[in-house]
């Protein structure tokens, strides 16, 4: 099985923030779900290079766009692997391999008959890199309250409209093709409307910073054309047809974006799929926005748009994803505060996890000389619950909730502290050695399998926990590990771990 995600490609004329870091976390915690639950994975990243912002920025900086792009390149990948993103391609618009990509649907779809040219007059906004009609300005703005500019000049046209049933269709009759159900029925109620055809050029006179139309040389391409070409682009559509069957055609292909490009994603890109005769992705998973603590969006002009490393180097880095994971249902939008992640922390892991392993590892030491102890249970209640959390966990992260799935984890969890409070196996382990043996033993094997369903997002932390009880982890075998209930070793020599999870 295998299955492919990709996150959106980042504009490079800023720096990560805090929705780009949430986004791509989001899509990297999904992805090592999959590994553990039997997928072989290929997870793409990248940046959006082309287009008349980015030129405009490099004209001003006084410098080349190339060198400005690869300057905010670096800083994305700094990014990515200070928050320990796990990407197997980081894909780049002016890689030589996406231009020939890009020219090559073009003429693909031109020979097709599905392109022609036509003289264009309308408000084009820059910062919003499209045209809009009078009729969808707002005070004289775009939609999205941007500045505009009457302009006329001849554009190169995609038959869109063409395949607007075609797309319905699809969309009716494969239910999860778009996610949320939400954002489905807002694409549904978009193409209620008649589409129409999609400008996919721009004047070299404008903007020379594209990539060039194949069949003139005095246009480049529309910059949504050339980025959204990336993900089929980056696993071989026409150059390396084997590559292309193994990761387009038999994976499960998923694109996660923001809710602010769901049409382009929706509706430009799917067409364009279907002019070339190529496979729709399976799902496009549009996730929300995080907020600020009182649920307004964050803006650059009230100063509350937050550095994601500022957040990692205050609460840990496996603090942060753990609260984004568990406490923001993935396709809401949600609030977020760093007082927010210290009391979800607090809450779920520093007292529900981390006092359990200290407490239990503890008594270990104090009644058996820290060797895990021998001894076997008959099927109880935390033995059942925990043979069947491995299944539950999946079927969350099947249905992108790994709000869900993490929820699952900690009501073991607190399940077992209540087991263990009701055996107090500090009281037993005196009258009745043995029997607190088999207590001790069985909160172990809860604890190894909660750690096996966590580590996807608590990595390093749960690693810990695995040395601590001399278990060797091994996620291919994840399955396997979490239905056996006596997975670790007996007599294993234990060692006292420091705290997993200081209180904050």
């Amino acid at each position: 099985m295998k299955f492919y995600t990709t996150t959106p490609l980042y504009y490079v004329n800023d720096k990560p923030h805090l929705g780009t870091a949430y986004a791509t976390c989001m899509a990297e915690v999904l992805n090592q779900y999959r590994q553990l639950i039997g997928f072989e994975t290929l997870f793409l990243t990248g940046i959006d290079e082309h287009g008349q912002k980015i030129q405009q920025t490099a004209e001003r900086r006084h410098v080349s766009p190339q060198a400005h792009c690869d300057e905010y390149a670096k800083n994305f990948i700094s990014t990515w692997n200070n928050l320990e993103i796990d990407y197997d391609i980081f894909y780049r618009t002016t890689d030589p391999k996406h231009k020939k990509a890009v020219q090559d649907l073009l003429t693909r779809l031109n020979a097709k008959g599905d392109i022609y040219d036509q003289n264009y007059e309308g408000w084009y906004c820059v910062s919003d890199e499209a045209f809009y009609p009078e009729d969808d300005l707002i005070d004289g703005k775009s939609p999205t309250g941007k500045p505009v500019e009457k302009i006329s000049e001849k554009n190169y046209f995609f038959k869109m409209s063409k395949y607007q049933q075609i797309l319905i269709d699809h969309i009716k009759q494969n239910p999860d093709f778009i996610q949320p159900e939400s954002k489905k029925n807002e694409v549904l109620g978009f193409l209620a409307k008649p589409l129409e055809d999609l400008s996919i050029s721009r004047p070299k006179s404008r903007i020379h910073w594209g990539i060039e139309i194949p069949f003139d040389k005095e246009h480049v391409t529309y910059v949504w054309v050339d980025a959204l070409s990336n993900y089929a682009a980056a696993v071989g559509m026409f150059d390396d047809p084997k590559m292309f069957e193994m990761w387009w055609n038999q994976a499960t292909v998923q694109h996660i974006i923001g809710k602010d490009i769901l049409i382009t994603h929706t509706v430009y890109w799917t067409t364009l799929l279907l002019a070339a005769d190529l496979k729709l992705p399976d799902q496009i998973f549009a996730h929300g926005w995080i907020l600020n603590k009182d649920s307004g969006k964050m803006s650059k002009s009230e100063g509350e748009v937050i550095d994601p490393l500022q957040v990692v180097k205050d609460v840990g880095l496996e603090s942060f994803k753990y609260y984004i994971s568990s406490e923001i249902r993935f396709g809401n939008d949600a609030p977020f505060s760093q007082e927010m992640v210290v009391q979800k922390i607090n809450s779920d892991l520093a007292n529900t996890l981390g006092n359990l392993l200290s407490r239990s590892t503890n008594l270990i030491a104090k009644f058996y000389d820290g060797a895990i102890p021998a001894g076997t249970s008959d099927m109880t209640e935390l033995k059942t619950v925990g043979l069947n959390l491995f299944s539950k966990v999946k079927n969350a992260i099947l249905k992108n909730e790994p709000h869900t799935a993490t929820a699952e984890v900690i009501s073991y969890l607190k399940m077992i502290n209540q087991f263990v409070e009701t055996k107090a196996p500090w009281k037993m382990a005196k009258e009745n050695p043995e029997e607190a043996a088999i207590v001790l033993r069985d909160t172990l094997e809860a604890l190894r399998i909660s750690a096996i369903l966590l580590s996807p997002i608590l990595k390093q932390k749960m690693s810990s926990l695995f040395t601590s009880l001399d278990y060797k982890f091994d996620k291919s075998k994840a399955e396997e590990e979490c239905n056996n209930w006596y997975g670790l070793t007996t007599h294993a020599k234990i060692t006292k771990p420091e705290p997993l999870f200081p209180r904050q």
